[in-house]
């Protein structure tokens, strides 16, 4: 089975035509590509977040295999999704699952599971897929939505995931899928952030869901980014950085009602 599209004609165009053209104008040319262990981008429409995903993926080396890792916004499906399908589709084609990095995440933790119903109607994962098959048109992927909220499940999911990617033995990009504050004004969102990218910078993913929800940081992915962050640490991060932050204030006008939009590389 291939997973179908949800969002295709709404959060980014629906044919392969305008969506290459978007992609062309959303990602800057670059020659210079680091290594990176994971990223956190953002997963709004492209009008909104687009160029801030298109710069950060610019510049890395994406790998054949990327795990990518987003919230579940509909409460649909188990705690912890992988998709079961063969590959998803998107306007620039389908993108293939890798199989057997999945079964060895699964492995590691079995309290993941195979679950269609969680990533039917997701955009989170699915908005990052036509920036890594343009970048890299032979990229396969690990879709997994994650639903639960305590810490200690970060600790187990990252760590089980840095071990499944030590045994696969081959490059693997972490992508962590999340958008900052929520419905603030943009001076609000812009300090709540900063407290929220200072604990991600600082590789702290502990420190990250702490102060998200001490200060009611509505951060939708701060549990794939807090997963990401163990992950790359067991895989030998010591550092990360901050690629671009803006709000959707600065396409709409609106800077009393904004979501914002972070890019971090973790190296």
């Amino acid at each position: 089975m291939i997973r179908q599209p949800a969002v295709a004609g709404q959060f980014y165009p629906g044919t392969e035509q305008a969506l290459r053209q978007e992609l062309q104008q959303l990602i800057p040319e670059t020659s210079l590509k680091q290594q990176a262990i994971g990223v956190i981008s953002p997963h709004a429409g492209y009008i909104y977040s687009g160029s801030t995903a298109g710069k950060l993926l610019a510049g890395i080396s994406i790998p054949r295999t990327v795990i990518i890792l987003g919230p579940n916004h509909h409460g649909t499906g188990c705690l912890a999704a992988l998709s079961p399908e063969a590959g998803w589709q998107t306007p620039l084609g389908v993108v293939p699952i890798e199989k057997r990095l999945a079964g060895l995440i699964q492995q590691q933790v079995p309290a993941i599971q195979e679950d269609a119903a969680a990533h039917l109607r997701e955009h989170s994962l699915e908005v990052q897929l036509p920036f890594l098959q343009y970048l890299r048109p032979d990229v396969t992927i690990v879709p997994l939505c994650l639903a639960f909220g305590d810490y200690a499940g970060c600790e187990l999911v990252g760590n089980g995931i840095a071990a499944a990617i030590r045994e696969f033995g081959e490059p693997v990009l972490i992508l962590a899928s999340s958008d900052m504050t929520h419905y603030e004004s943009a001076e609000s969102a812009k300090q709540k952030d900063d407290l929220a990218l200072e604990r991600a910078l600082a590789l702290d993913p502990q420190g990250l869901v702490q102060v998200c929800r001490s200060n009611r940081i509505t951060m939708c992915g701060v549990i794939p980014a807090a997963v990401m962050l163990v992950a790359a640490k067991a895989l030998g991060a010591t550092s990360a950085n901050l690629v671009d932050y803006t709000t959707s204030g600065e396409v709409s006008g609106d800077y009393n009602q904004v979501v914002a939009y972070a890019a971090v590389t973790v190296f």
